[in-house]
């Protein structure tokens, strides 16, 4: 049993460490990143809590660390999805209000040469 707590707590340890780096890289995290770092360590605490009711926090950690990951990382990717989406529609709008705005011009142009035939 003791071995087994070992083992989850070094896979902690390795993916907290994994964590760190990435956060390190220099680019912002994403929004499904940031879900999955959120998630990830939400669930271990709670997997730490329940899993110290039982007598063995550090394998609850690891099992609610995953758990969470998992979790986080598919509600940020959705979110993230949204974000594109919105994203994507806003370039379309932007896209025929200058269209728009540009045809515009063009009425009021053949109406001052209408004008001055």
């Amino acid at each position: 049993m003791r071995k087994r707590t070992k083992l989850a707590l070094n896979g902690l340890v390795a993916a907290v460490m994994l964590v760190v780096m990435a956060g390190c890289s220099g680019q912002p995290l994403s929004t499904r990143e940031k879900g999955t770092l959120i998630g990830g360590g939400v669930g271990a605490a709670t997997g730490a809590i329940i899993g110290a009711a039982v007598g063995a926090p550090g394998i609850g950690a690891a099992i609610g660390g995953g758990i969470g990951a998992v979790g986080g990382a598919l509600v940020g990717n959705e979110m993230q999805n949204q974000e594109v989406s919105q994203q994507q529609t806003q370039n379309q709008l932007q896209s025929q209000q200058q269209e728009i705005e540009q045809q515009r011009q063009q009425i009021q142009q053949m109406k001052q040469q209408q004008e001055t035939e």
